[in-house]
């Protein structure tokens, strides 16, 4: 769950460059956990680190197929479900099989 509202909230603020502090407050974990999901996304392309703006952004070119605006909408509008879903199987690593359904992939 993390991981998705910190990339709605990178998603949703494309020109807002975040700390780990931020991010941390903002989706309610503690500064060590935002770090891990921060690279997490990073590694994964959907967010850049950038030195002169000390921060983190979205990478626009990580959804090229404007996948994300999907994956926001459906998550307004079944919040618990899509939690419902994600909490109920995490320990059955389902969770891991589902969001390798959303798997972007950069054409290089």
């Amino acid at each position: 769950m993390p991981h998705l509202e910190a990339l709605l909230l990178f998603w949703e603020n494309p020109n807002t460059s975040w700390s780990k502090e931020t991010i941390s407050k903002r989706v309610y974990m503690s500064q060590d956990q935002a770090q891990a999901i921060l690279g997490n996304l990073e590694r994964h392309g959907f967010i850049l680190f950038s030195d002169a703006i000390s921060g983190y952004c979205y990478d626009p070119r990580s959804d090229e197929a404007q996948i994300m605006r999907e994956v926001a909408t459906t998550y307004r509008r079944h919040l618990v479900h899509v939690t419902g879903l994600i909490h109920s199987k995490a320990a059955s690593g389902a969770v891991q099989e589902f969001a390798r359904a959303f798997t972007f992939k950069r054409q290089e």
